[in-house]
Protein backbone atom coordinates (compact mmCIF):
# COMPACT_ATOMS: atom_id res chain seq x y z
CA UNK A 1 0.00 0.00 0.00
CA UNK A 2 2.84 2.40 0.87
CA UNK A 3 4.73 1.76 -2.38
CA UNK A 4 1.51 2.07 -4.41
CA UNK A 5 0.64 5.40 -2.73
CA UNK A 6 4.16 6.65 -3.43
CA UNK A 7 3.72 5.85 -7.10
CA UNK A 8 0.35 7.63 -7.20
CA UNK A 9 1.81 10.66 -5.44
CA UNK A 10 4.63 10.82 -7.97
CA UNK A 11 2.20 10.62 -10.86
CA UNK A 12 0.04 13.35 -9.29
CA UNK A 13 3.14 15.47 -8.82
CA UNK A 14 4.05 15.06 -12.48
CA UNK A 15 0.54 16.08 -13.56
CA UNK A 16 0.46 19.07 -11.20
CA UNK A 17 3.84 20.37 -12.30
CA UNK A 18 2.90 19.80 -15.94
CA UNK A 19 -0.10 22.11 -15.37
CA UNK A 20 2.12 24.72 -13.75
CA UNK A 21 4.55 24.39 -16.63
CA UNK A 22 1.66 25.02 -19.06
CA UNK A 23 0.64 28.22 -17.26
CA UNK A 24 4.24 29.44 -17.25
CA UNK A 25 4.60 28.68 -20.95
CA UNK A 26 1.37 30.56 -21.68
CA UNK A 27 2.47 33.55 -19.63
CA UNK A 28 5.89 33.78 -21.28
CA UNK A 29 4.40 33.32 -24.75
CA UNK A 30 2.03 36.25 -24.09
CA UNK A 31 4.55 38.53 -22.40
CA UNK A 32 4.14 41.00 -25.30
CA UNK A 33 0.37 40.59 -25.70
CA UNK A 34 -1.52 43.78 -24.81
CA UNK A 35 -4.18 43.17 -22.19
CA UNK A 36 -3.01 39.65 -21.32
CA UNK A 37 -3.72 38.52 -17.75
CA UNK A 38 -1.32 35.95 -16.38
CA UNK A 39 -2.45 32.47 -15.38
CA UNK A 40 -1.19 30.71 -12.29
CA UNK A 41 -1.35 27.21 -10.83
CA UNK A 42 -1.85 26.61 -7.13
CA UNK A 43 -1.12 23.31 -5.39
CA UNK A 44 -3.02 21.81 -2.47
CA UNK A 45 -2.12 18.60 -0.66
CA UNK A 46 -4.30 15.51 -0.40
CA UNK A 47 -4.09 13.54 2.84
CA UNK A 48 -4.91 9.85 3.25
CA UNK A 49 -5.43 8.57 6.79
CA UNK A 50 -2.52 6.36 7.70
CA UNK A 51 -2.41 3.44 10.07
CA UNK A 52 -0.11 3.22 13.04
CA UNK A 53 3.45 2.80 11.94
CA UNK A 54 2.64 3.34 8.27
CA UNK A 55 2.17 6.36 6.04
CA UNK A 56 0.26 6.56 2.75
CA UNK A 57 1.02 9.40 0.36
CA UNK A 58 -2.06 11.32 -0.75
CA UNK A 59 -0.35 13.35 -3.44
CA UNK A 60 -1.17 16.80 -4.71
CA UNK A 61 -4.02 18.54 -6.51
CA UNK A 62 -3.63 21.55 -8.79
CA UNK A 63 -6.07 24.37 -9.50
CA UNK A 64 -5.45 27.01 -12.15
CA UNK A 65 -6.92 30.47 -12.51
CA UNK A 66 -6.34 33.67 -14.46
CA UNK A 67 -5.52 36.70 -12.32
CA UNK A 68 -7.77 39.16 -14.15
CA UNK A 69 -7.80 41.85 -11.47
CA UNK A 70 -4.04 42.32 -11.76
CA UNK A 71 -3.43 45.23 -14.16
CA UNK A 72 -0.52 45.70 -16.49
CA UNK A 73 1.38 48.92 -17.09
CA UNK A 74 0.03 51.44 -19.61
CA UNK A 75 1.97 52.12 -22.80
CA UNK A 76 1.37 55.25 -24.87
CA UNK A 77 0.49 55.01 -28.56
CA UNK A 78 -0.31 57.41 -31.40
CA UNK A 79 -3.88 56.22 -32.03
CA UNK A 80 -6.67 58.19 -30.33
CA UNK A 81 -8.91 55.12 -30.14
CA UNK A 82 -6.33 52.92 -28.43
CA UNK A 83 -8.09 52.58 -25.07
CA UNK A 84 -7.03 51.27 -21.68
CA UNK A 85 -8.97 51.18 -18.43
CA UNK A 86 -7.00 52.81 -15.62
CA UNK A 87 -8.29 51.26 -12.43
CA UNK A 88 -11.25 49.00 -11.91
CA UNK A 89 -13.71 48.18 -14.70
CA UNK A 90 -14.02 46.64 -18.15
CA UNK A 91 -14.92 47.91 -21.60
CA UNK A 92 -17.99 46.31 -23.20
CA UNK A 93 -17.11 44.53 -26.44
CA UNK A 94 -18.65 42.03 -28.80
CA UNK A 95 -17.45 39.69 -31.55
CA UNK A 96 -16.95 40.26 -35.24
CA UNK A 97 -19.14 37.26 -36.02
CA UNK A 98 -22.15 38.91 -34.38
CA UNK A 99 -21.75 41.87 -36.76
CA UNK A 100 -21.57 39.56 -39.76
CA UNK A 101 -24.65 37.63 -38.68
CA UNK A 102 -26.73 40.83 -38.97
CA UNK A 103 -29.31 39.57 -36.47
CA UNK A 104 -29.02 42.50 -34.09
CA UNK A 105 -27.98 40.14 -31.29
CA UNK A 106 -24.64 41.24 -29.87
CA UNK A 107 -23.28 38.99 -27.08
CA UNK A 108 -21.57 40.96 -24.32
CA UNK A 109 -17.91 40.37 -23.57
CA UNK A 110 -15.48 42.34 -21.44
CA UNK A 111 -12.00 43.70 -22.11
CA UNK A 112 -9.58 45.99 -20.32
CA UNK A 113 -7.83 47.39 -23.39
CA UNK A 114 -7.96 47.38 -27.17
CA UNK A 115 -6.52 49.04 -30.25
CA UNK A 116 -9.78 50.03 -31.92
CA UNK A 117 -9.87 51.37 -35.47
CA UNK A 118 -12.67 51.82 -37.97
CA UNK A 119 -13.22 48.98 -40.43
CA UNK A 120 -14.77 49.20 -43.88
CA UNK A 121 -18.22 49.72 -42.32
CA UNK A 122 -17.04 52.25 -39.74
CA UNK A 123 -17.19 49.90 -36.73
CA UNK A 124 -14.52 50.44 -34.08
CA UNK A 125 -12.81 47.06 -33.72
CA UNK A 126 -9.41 45.49 -33.24
CA UNK A 127 -7.54 43.52 -35.90
CA UNK A 128 -8.70 40.33 -34.16
CA UNK A 129 -12.36 41.36 -34.51
CA UNK A 130 -13.13 42.53 -30.96
CA UNK A 131 -15.70 45.31 -31.45
CA UNK A 132 -16.29 48.17 -29.02
CA UNK A 133 -19.86 48.75 -27.81
CA UNK A 134 -21.57 51.77 -26.27
CA UNK A 135 -24.77 53.76 -25.84
CA UNK A 136 -25.65 55.95 -28.87
CA UNK A 137 -26.22 59.64 -28.25
CA UNK A 138 -29.24 61.62 -29.40
CA UNK A 139 -28.76 64.16 -32.23
CA UNK A 140 -28.21 66.93 -29.67
CA UNK A 141 -25.34 64.99 -28.07
CA UNK A 142 -27.20 63.92 -24.92
CA UNK A 143 -27.19 60.29 -23.79
CA UNK A 144 -30.64 58.74 -23.18
CA UNK A 145 -31.33 56.74 -20.04
CA UNK A 146 -30.44 53.06 -20.47
CA UNK A 147 -30.73 50.13 -18.01
CA UNK A 148 -27.54 49.63 -16.03
CA UNK A 149 -27.90 45.96 -15.07
CA UNK A 150 -28.04 44.61 -18.61
CA UNK A 151 -26.23 45.11 -21.88
CA UNK A 152 -29.48 45.31 -23.85
CA UNK A 153 -29.00 49.00 -24.71
CA UNK A 154 -25.43 48.60 -25.97
CA UNK A 155 -24.72 48.62 -29.70
CA UNK A 156 -21.46 48.38 -31.67
CA UNK A 157 -19.81 51.80 -31.99
CA UNK A 158 -20.01 52.83 -35.64
CA UNK A 159 -18.34 55.97 -36.97
CA UNK A 160 -19.57 57.52 -40.21
CA UNK A 161 -16.27 58.82 -41.57
CA UNK A 162 -18.15 60.78 -44.25
CA UNK A 163 -20.31 62.46 -41.63
CA UNK A 164 -21.31 66.12 -41.95
CA UNK A 165 -22.69 68.35 -39.25
CA UNK A 166 -23.61 71.93 -38.51
CA UNK A 167 -24.89 73.95 -35.57
CA UNK A 168 -27.70 76.49 -35.91
CA UNK A 169 -27.21 79.98 -34.56
CA UNK A 170 -29.09 80.60 -31.33
CA UNK A 171 -27.43 83.79 -30.09
CA UNK A 172 -26.10 87.03 -31.61
CA UNK A 173 -24.36 89.84 -29.72
CA UNK A 174 -24.30 93.27 -31.37
CA UNK A 175 -21.75 95.96 -30.70
CA UNK A 176 -22.61 99.00 -32.84
CA UNK A 177 -22.05 102.72 -32.42
CA UNK A 178 -24.77 104.99 -33.83
CA UNK A 179 -23.90 108.60 -34.71
CA UNK A 180 -25.37 111.02 -32.17
CA UNK A 181 -25.51 113.79 -34.78
CA UNK A 182 -28.12 111.92 -36.83
CA UNK A 183 -30.82 112.50 -34.19
CA UNK A 184 -30.37 116.27 -34.08
CA UNK A 185 -32.85 118.79 -35.46
CA UNK A 186 -32.30 119.29 -39.19
CA UNK A 187 -30.49 115.97 -39.85
CA UNK A 188 -31.41 114.14 -43.05
CA UNK A 189 -32.87 111.12 -41.16
CA UNK A 190 -31.56 108.49 -43.58
CA UNK A 191 -31.65 104.94 -42.18
CA UNK A 192 -28.42 103.03 -41.48
CA UNK A 193 -28.29 99.36 -42.41
CA UNK A 194 -26.41 96.40 -40.99
CA UNK A 195 -26.52 92.76 -42.07
CA UNK A 196 -25.55 89.97 -39.63
CA UNK A 197 -25.01 86.41 -40.88
CA UNK A 198 -26.49 83.44 -39.05
CA UNK A 199 -26.74 79.70 -39.80
CA UNK A 200 -30.09 77.98 -40.04
CA UNK A 201 -30.96 74.45 -38.97
CA UNK A 202 -29.48 73.00 -42.18
CA UNK A 203 -26.21 74.89 -41.90
CA UNK A 204 -27.19 77.35 -44.64
CA UNK A 205 -26.01 80.92 -44.34
CA UNK A 206 -28.87 83.38 -43.74
CA UNK A 207 -28.91 86.95 -42.48
CA UNK A 208 -30.70 89.19 -40.03
CA UNK A 209 -30.88 92.63 -41.61
CA UNK A 210 -31.10 95.52 -39.16
CA UNK A 211 -32.21 99.04 -40.12
CA UNK A 212 -31.51 101.86 -37.68
CA UNK A 213 -33.64 104.94 -38.41
CA UNK A 214 -33.06 108.12 -36.37
CA UNK A 215 -36.05 109.99 -35.00
CA UNK A 216 -35.64 113.67 -35.96
CA UNK A 217 -37.09 116.22 -33.52
CA UNK A 218 -39.35 119.01 -34.84
CA UNK A 219 -37.65 121.64 -32.69
CA UNK A 220 -34.02 122.40 -31.98
CA UNK A 221 -32.19 119.73 -30.01
CA UNK A 222 -31.61 115.99 -30.31
CA UNK A 223 -34.04 113.13 -29.75
CA UNK A 224 -31.30 110.55 -29.00
CA UNK A 225 -33.84 107.96 -30.15
CA UNK A 226 -33.67 105.39 -32.92
CA UNK A 227 -36.09 102.91 -34.43
CA UNK A 228 -34.49 99.49 -34.91
CA UNK A 229 -36.24 97.13 -37.37
CA UNK A 230 -35.00 93.55 -37.85
CA UNK A 231 -35.89 91.43 -40.89
CA UNK A 232 -35.05 87.82 -41.76
CA UNK A 233 -33.70 86.83 -45.19
CA UNK A 234 -34.97 83.26 -44.72
CA UNK A 235 -38.51 84.62 -44.31
CA UNK A 236 -38.35 86.66 -47.49
CA UNK A 237 -37.44 89.84 -45.66
CA UNK A 238 -40.30 89.67 -43.17
CA UNK A 239 -40.07 91.80 -40.06
CA UNK A 240 -39.15 89.78 -36.97
CA UNK A 241 -38.76 92.62 -34.49
CA UNK A 242 -39.16 96.39 -34.12
CA UNK A 243 -37.81 98.40 -31.20
CA UNK A 244 -37.41 102.02 -30.15
CA UNK A 245 -34.00 102.56 -28.54
CA UNK A 246 -33.47 105.66 -26.38
CA UNK A 247 -29.94 106.74 -25.41
CA UNK A 248 -28.80 108.75 -22.40
CA UNK A 249 -27.29 112.21 -22.97
CA UNK A 250 -26.38 112.99 -19.35
CA UNK A 251 -22.88 113.51 -18.05
CA UNK A 252 -21.23 110.24 -17.01
CA UNK A 253 -23.72 108.00 -18.83
CA UNK A 254 -23.82 109.71 -22.21
CA UNK A 255 -24.19 107.34 -25.14
CA UNK A 256 -25.52 104.39 -23.16
CA UNK A 257 -28.94 102.81 -23.54
CA UNK A 258 -31.50 104.31 -21.20
CA UNK A 259 -34.64 102.50 -22.47
CA UNK A 260 -35.81 100.09 -25.15
CA UNK A 261 -39.50 100.05 -26.09
CA UNK A 262 -40.82 96.96 -27.88
CA UNK A 263 -43.18 97.35 -30.83
CA UNK A 264 -43.00 93.78 -32.16
CA UNK A 265 -40.77 90.85 -31.21
CA UNK A 266 -39.65 89.54 -27.87
CA UNK A 267 -39.55 91.87 -24.89
CA UNK A 268 -36.24 93.56 -24.07
CA UNK A 269 -34.64 92.63 -20.74
CA UNK A 270 -32.94 95.77 -19.33
CA UNK A 271 -30.82 93.74 -16.91
CA UNK A 272 -29.24 91.42 -19.50
CA UNK A 273 -29.71 93.41 -22.70
CA UNK A 274 -31.38 90.44 -24.44
CA UNK A 275 -34.49 90.05 -26.54
CA UNK A 276 -35.63 87.10 -28.63
CA UNK A 277 -36.75 87.12 -32.27
CA UNK A 278 -38.09 84.23 -34.29
CA UNK A 279 -36.39 83.58 -37.62
CA UNK A 280 -37.65 80.95 -40.05
CA UNK A 281 -35.78 78.16 -38.26
CA UNK A 282 -36.60 79.10 -34.68
CA UNK A 283 -35.76 81.62 -31.94
CA UNK A 284 -32.51 83.57 -31.73
CA UNK A 285 -31.47 85.58 -28.68
CA UNK A 286 -30.02 88.99 -29.58
CA UNK A 287 -28.00 91.02 -27.12
CA UNK A 288 -27.69 94.80 -27.60
CA UNK A 289 -26.35 95.59 -24.12
CA UNK A 290 -27.97 96.25 -20.76
CA UNK A 291 -29.24 99.66 -19.69
CA UNK A 292 -26.48 102.05 -18.63
CA UNK A 293 -23.57 99.67 -19.28
CA UNK A 294 -22.07 101.15 -22.43
CA UNK A 295 -21.75 97.74 -24.09
CA UNK A 296 -23.68 96.62 -27.14
CA UNK A 297 -25.39 99.59 -28.79
CA UNK A 298 -23.98 103.06 -28.09
CA UNK A 299 -24.64 106.53 -29.49
CA UNK A 300 -21.48 108.62 -29.62
CA UNK A 301 -19.89 111.16 -31.96
CA UNK A 302 -20.81 111.23 -35.63
CA UNK A 303 -19.71 107.79 -36.93
CA UNK A 304 -21.65 104.64 -37.66
CA UNK A 305 -19.36 101.75 -36.70
CA UNK A 306 -20.05 98.07 -35.97
CA UNK A 307 -17.51 97.59 -33.16
CA UNK A 308 -18.07 93.90 -32.40
CA UNK A 309 -20.47 91.28 -33.68
CA UNK A 310 -20.37 87.72 -32.36
CA UNK A 311 -22.60 84.70 -32.82
CA UNK A 312 -22.65 80.99 -32.23
CA UNK A 313 -23.52 78.28 -34.76
CA UNK A 314 -21.49 77.00 -37.68
CA UNK A 315 -21.82 76.01 -41.33
CA UNK A 316 -21.60 72.40 -42.52
CA UNK A 317 -18.32 70.71 -41.57
CA UNK A 318 -16.57 67.41 -42.26
CA UNK A 319 -15.58 64.80 -39.70
CA UNK A 320 -11.79 64.85 -39.25
CA UNK A 321 -11.15 62.74 -36.14
CA UNK A 322 -12.69 60.72 -33.32
CA UNK A 323 -11.42 60.48 -29.77
CA UNK A 324 -12.55 59.07 -26.43
CA UNK A 325 -12.20 61.22 -23.32
CA UNK A 326 -11.47 60.09 -19.76
CA UNK A 327 -15.21 59.83 -19.01
CA UNK A 328 -15.54 57.47 -21.98
CA UNK A 329 -17.57 59.76 -24.24
CA UNK A 330 -16.83 59.18 -27.92
CA UNK A 331 -16.51 62.62 -29.51
CA UNK A 332 -16.42 63.47 -33.21
CA UNK A 333 -14.30 66.48 -34.18
CA UNK A 334 -15.20 68.49 -37.28
CA UNK A 335 -13.09 70.83 -39.40
CA UNK A 336 -15.28 73.79 -38.48
CA UNK A 337 -14.05 73.59 -34.90
CA UNK A 338 -17.01 71.91 -33.23
CA UNK A 339 -17.08 68.65 -31.28
CA UNK A 340 -20.12 66.43 -30.97
CA UNK A 341 -20.75 63.52 -28.59
CA UNK A 342 -21.87 60.44 -30.51
CA UNK A 343 -21.53 57.56 -28.00
CA UNK A 344 -20.90 56.88 -24.34
CA UNK A 345 -18.91 53.80 -23.37
CA UNK A 346 -19.89 52.55 -19.89
CA UNK A 347 -17.46 50.65 -17.68
CA UNK A 348 -18.58 47.27 -16.39
CA UNK A 349 -17.88 46.25 -12.82
CA UNK A 350 -18.62 42.99 -11.02
CA UNK A 351 -17.80 41.52 -7.59
CA UNK A 352 -15.24 38.89 -8.64
CA UNK A 353 -13.29 39.71 -11.81
CA UNK A 354 -11.18 36.57 -11.36
CA UNK A 355 -14.34 34.52 -11.78
CA UNK A 356 -14.71 35.64 -15.40
CA UNK A 357 -14.24 33.06 -18.13
CA UNK A 358 -11.31 33.88 -20.41
CA UNK A 359 -11.93 33.90 -24.15
CA UNK A 360 -9.66 34.40 -27.13
CA UNK A 361 -8.20 37.86 -27.86
CA UNK A 362 -8.04 39.00 -24.21
CA UNK A 363 -11.84 39.07 -23.86
CA UNK A 364 -13.89 37.64 -21.00
CA UNK A 365 -17.46 36.60 -20.33
CA UNK A 366 -19.40 36.51 -17.11
CA UNK A 367 -20.07 33.40 -15.05
CA UNK A 368 -21.79 32.45 -11.81
CA UNK A 369 -18.46 32.86 -10.02
CA UNK A 370 -17.93 36.42 -11.31
CA UNK A 371 -21.27 37.66 -9.98
CA UNK A 372 -23.78 40.03 -11.56
CA UNK A 373 -22.45 43.09 -13.34
CA UNK A 374 -23.40 46.78 -13.36
CA UNK A 375 -22.71 49.43 -15.99
CA UNK A 376 -21.15 52.59 -14.52
CA UNK A 377 -20.18 55.91 -15.98
CA UNK A 378 -16.39 55.99 -16.21
CA UNK A 379 -14.71 57.43 -13.08
CA UNK A 380 -17.99 56.98 -11.20
CA UNK A 381 -18.67 54.55 -8.38
CA UNK A 382 -15.90 51.97 -7.99
CA UNK A 383 -14.64 52.24 -11.56
CA UNK A 384 -11.58 54.00 -12.88
CA UNK A 385 -11.32 56.12 -15.99
CA UNK A 386 -10.32 55.43 -19.57
CA UNK A 387 -7.05 56.54 -21.14
CA UNK A 388 -6.88 57.22 -24.85
CA UNK A 389 -3.66 56.94 -26.85
CA UNK A 390 -2.72 54.04 -24.53
CA UNK A 391 -2.78 50.26 -24.29
CA UNK A 392 -2.44 48.02 -21.24
CA UNK A 393 0.66 45.88 -21.43
CA UNK A 394 0.80 42.21 -20.49
CA UNK A 395 0.71 41.49 -16.77
CA UNK A 396 3.44 38.86 -17.20
CA UNK A 397 6.66 39.35 -15.24
CA UNK A 398 9.13 37.43 -17.40
CA UNK A 399 11.85 37.30 -14.71
CA UNK A 400 9.40 35.87 -12.19
CA UNK A 401 8.09 33.34 -14.70
CA UNK A 402 11.62 32.13 -15.52
CA UNK A 403 12.28 31.67 -11.82
CA UNK A 404 9.13 29.60 -11.48
CA UNK A 405 10.13 27.68 -14.59
CA UNK A 406 13.38 26.56 -12.96
CA UNK A 407 11.56 25.56 -9.75
CA UNK A 408 8.90 23.67 -11.70
CA UNK A 409 11.50 21.84 -13.79
CA UNK A 410 13.26 20.68 -10.65
CA UNK A 411 9.99 19.60 -9.01
CA UNK A 412 8.99 17.73 -12.18
CA UNK A 413 12.35 15.94 -12.30
CA UNK A 414 12.07 15.06 -8.63
CA UNK A 415 8.62 13.52 -9.08
CA UNK A 416 9.93 11.55 -12.04
CA UNK A 417 12.74 10.33 -9.78
CA UNK A 418 10.18 9.18 -7.22
CA UNK A 419 8.41 7.10 -9.88
CA UNK A 420 11.74 5.66 -11.02
CA UNK A 421 12.68 4.75 -7.44
CA UNK A 422 9.32 3.08 -6.82
CA UNK A 423 9.70 1.14 -10.05
CA UNK A 424 13.13 -0.16 -9.00
CA UNK A 425 11.83 -1.03 -5.53
CA UNK A 426 8.97 -3.06 -6.97
CA UNK A 427 11.33 -4.82 -9.34
CA UNK A 428 13.68 -5.73 -6.48
CA UNK A 429 10.78 -7.23 -4.52
CA UNK A 430 9.67 -9.34 -7.46
CA UNK A 431 13.09 -10.60 -8.46
CA UNK A 432 14.67 -11.24 -5.02
CA UNK A 433 17.09 -14.18 -5.23
CA UNK A 434 15.71 -17.42 -3.70
CA UNK A 435 18.19 -19.71 -1.92
CA UNK A 436 17.48 -23.42 -2.66
CA UNK A 437 18.31 -25.99 -0.02
CA UNK A 438 18.95 -29.57 -0.88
Amino acid sequence: MTISSSLNAGVAGLAANASRLATIADNIANSATYGYKRAEAEFSSLVIESGQGTYSAGGVRVTTQRVIDQPGALATTNNATDLAVRGRGFLPVTTESSLLSDTGDFPLFLATTGSFRTDEDGFLRTTSGVTLMGWPADPDGSIPTFPRDTGAGLVPVQINVNQFTSEPTTRIALGVNLPATETEFGADGNPLELSVEYFDNLGTSQSVNIEFTPIIPTVAGASNTWTMVLTDSASGGGVIGEYEVVFDASRGSGGTITAVNTTTGGAYNPATGDFTVNVAGGPIDINIGAVGTGTGLTQLSDSFAPTSISKDGSPVGNLISVEVDANCFVRANFDIGITRTIYQIPLIDLPNPNGLIAQDNQAYRTSNESGSFFLWDAADGPTGDVVGFALEESATDVAGELTQLIQTQRAYSSNAKVIQTVELSVADEIFLPVEIWF
